[in-house]
């Protein structure tokens, strides 16, 4: 059970993080990514964790200016998102899933588990 916070509306520029939790060990799995979908478009790749090494994987639409984590011992993995502009607006959803390898961290059906997602509305 996945669990996604901290979306809202922040104007150009600004910045949100976004923590997933995560009940019983279901972060714990090899990889930890986020998606988007905004309105009209396909759920896209943001960024994924390899959760015991802590290798962090990016699209190039946010390389740069976002950040994956996690805390293991707290069991969240968190998106930090920095220079937001309107084309980040999205519903987020953070993923996981035993079965993901780094050849495919970017595919969906990799994903055994999603949260049920958060809006992030950047205003012009």
């Amino acid at each position: 059970q996945l669990q996604a916070f901290g979306g809202g509306l922040v104007q150009a520029g600004g910045f949100l993080r976004l923590p997933c939790a995560a009940s019983g060990g279901t972060l714990s799995n090899r990889y930890t990514a986020w998606f988007r979908q905004a309105p009209g478009k396909q759920r896209e790749y943001v960024a994924a964790i390899n959760w015991n090494s802590g290798y962090t994987y990016y699209a190039g639409s946010v390389k740069g200016r976002f950040t994956i984590s996690r805390e293991k011992s707290k069991n969240t993995a968190s998106l930090q998102m920095n220079s937001l502009n309107p084309e980040d607006t999205a519903v987020y959803y953070c993923a996981a899933g035993p079965s993901v390898i780094l050849s495919n961290i970017e595919s969906q059906s990799a994903y055994a588990y999603w949260g049920q997602g958060t809006q992030v509305t950047v205003s012009s």
